[in-house]
């Protein structure tokens, strides 16, 4: 992994790196059959404890990922910075699309219940009620 590793001492960072994130990952499939009651019945982790746990997990499986085989933990800082900085960018991007389509979907349905109240008719149906349906249809000249 740095540099002045000789090829047994690289096989054992390799192997650690394995085990480590091996262990992790059964830890958080064990939180997950846990916390949503599959192992025990009854019994279910509340979400405020389950989701930072797994969310924790995983981003430090990331992190000793992008630090230990992308060589990240290696660099010169300001090198690190550079890749670190937009992925930070990334995150909030995503976060800000999240909250932007959760409240356009709020509105959304907002409008949907003014429109049905101002029109008298249910939303979201695309069949007509069968008095407005014609049954008959004639041609006059």
């Amino acid at each position: 992994m740095a540099a002045g590793l000789t090829y047994e001492e690289s096989k054992k960072v390799v192997w650690r790196g394995f085990w480590l994130l091996g262990a992790i990952t059964i830890v958080e499939v064990a939180i997950a059959l846990v916390g949503n009651g599959h192992v025990i019945d009854g019994f279910r982790l509340p979400i405020y404890v389950m989701y930072p746990l797994m969310i924790g997990l995983s981003a430090y499986k990331a992190y000793f990922i992008v630090k230990e085989f992308m060589h990240m933990g290696h660099e010169v800082r300001d090198l690190a910075m550079s890749v670190l900085l937009p992925l930070l960018l990334l995150v909030w991007a995503i976060i800000a699309f999240l909250w932007e389509g959760a409240v356009w979907g709020e509105r959304r349905t907002l409008i949907k219940e003014k429109d049905a109240i101002e029109t008298g008719k249910k939303t979201g149906s695309i069949l007509q009620a069968p008095e407005d349906i014609p049954t008959m249809i004639t041609f006059t000249k």
